[in-house]
Formats: structure tokens, C-alpha cells, sequence
């Protein structure tokens, strides 16, 4: 969770807005063609979960700075390294102008490419 002091008040993000930010981008990112799960206990939890909004995604934030890791599956055909290049500067884009807090770091693991 972030936090900031003003003299008015305390302003608090918890991590299911970035959460929330972070896949909303990532769904409009070319060439993702889904995400995945980050570990094998979500990937089970996902059997019966309806909503995977949250899937392949892991944030943690550190002295105001955010951190993210994402889970992908990739088109075939797709120029890896310059699509998550794209995709690192999109969600870094988006997520600072959204919370007005910095994302230090945003890992895009690749666990697979899609041949369908």
C-alpha cells in the first residue's frame, strides 16, 4: 500500500488499484495474447475462480516506489524483446500518471507463446 502525508490529510493507494491499472493496460498492450498464472497455487486457485483480473500480476511497493511483475503469454510471431519493451513503458506510463507515485521496476516474464 502507498502512502503520502499532505497538511490536508493522508492520501493511501492500496495495491488492488495498481492491480487494477496493470491489467486494464496490459489488455490493450499488441501483442499479449493472455496472462498466466505466476505460481502453481494461483494456477490451481484459478480452477474455480470466475474473475481473473488479477492473474500473472504481482505488485509490491516499497518507500512509496512500486514494483511490479507480470506473467504473459505472447503471440507467435511477435518480436519479444520489443514488445516488452512496449509493454514496460506502457504500464510504467500508466501507472505513475494514474497514482502520481514512481514505478521503480516492471519485470514482463514470458511464460509462453500462443501457436493457435
Amino acid at each position: 500500500m502507498l502512502k503520502l502525508e499532505k497538511k490536508r490529510g493522508t492520501i493511501t493507494v492500496d495495491d488492488e488499484v495498481i492491480q487494477n491499472i496493470v491489467s486494464s493496460t496490459a489488455g490493450n498492450c499488441f501483442g499479449i495474447a493472455g496472462m498466466e498464472a505466476k505460481n502453481a497455487t494461483e494456477q490451481f486457485w484459478d480452477l474455480f475462480r470466475k474473475d481473473n483480473g488479477d492473474k500473472g500480476i504481482k505488485i509490491s511497493c516499497e518507500n512509496n516506489q512500486i514494483y511490479i511483475d507480470l506473467h504473459i503469454m505472447v503471440s507467435y510471431g511477435i518480436n519479444i524483446p520489443a514488445i516488452t519493451d512496449s509493454i514496460v513503458h506502457k504500464i510504467s506510463y500508466n501507472v505513475e500518471d494514474a497514482t502520481g507515485f514512481p514505478v521503480k521496476k516492471v519485470n514482463v516474464f514470458v511464460d509462453r507463446v500462443n501457436t493457435k
